[in-house]
């Protein structure tokens, strides 16, 4: 069962990203803030769920959040300044779009860059948690955020199977039929 919150008594985001080990695509993240007594026994990794259950967690996830967005950093962002550094932009820009301002933030990995936010000089406080996104509701309904917003198009590289993941028959289409425009192409295709 996933814990409802890591610090007691704050308003706490949760955050999360979809689509990091891709050779091609944004990398999507986003940013929860669930009510502090929140309950919901199928809410997990997204991972671990089928992609119906995904979906219907995303309806009630936007439905019962006191405030939830995702953002995107684009295929070409991430070569210009890197993976890790596109991820962590992508939920600086999921934590722009909230409606409500978290005092916490808890962040699914072991590394993070600060959050100053309105471009502060005061970072907001946070924690790394490995696998938080199994262990924290708030992560986990980020994790299902935006793996459901992430795009999927161009069927010749069965996006719609591997969500852009490096597989063989991902692999054999670039092969193919080259890279498009939304292949990372600091990334290693072979």
């Amino acid at each position: 069962m996933l814990l409802p919150c890591y610090k007691k008594g704050v308003i706490e985001a949760g955050c999360d990203e979809a689509g990091r080990g891709c050779l091609a695509g944004s990398v999507y993240a986003a940013a929860v803030i669930l009510p502090p007594d929140y309950h919901n026994d199928i809410l997990n990794d997204s991972k671990q769920l089928s992609e119906k259950t995904r979906y219907q967690l995303r309806t009630e996830i936007e439905r019962d959040a006191i405030a939830w967005a995702v953002g995107v950093c684009t295929a070409q962002e991430i070569d210009e300044i890197n993976i890790l550094h596109a991820s962590y932009r992508a939920m600086h820009r999921a934590l722009d779009q909230l409606k409500v301002r978290p005092e916490f933030l808890i962040i699914d990995g072991n590394k993070f860059d600060p959050y100053y936010p309105d471009g502060g000089i005061m970072a907001m406080p946070y924690a790394t948690i490995v696998k938080g996104d199994g262990k924290y509701l708030s992560i986990a309904a980020a994790s299902i955020l935006a793996k459901t917003y992430r795009e999927e198009e161009y069927p010749l590289y069965d996006w719609l199977q591997n969500k852009g993941y490096p597989t063989e028959k991902h692999r054999e289409a670039i092969k193919k039929y080259g890279p498009t425009p939304y292949h990372r192409m600091t990334f290693r295709f072979e």
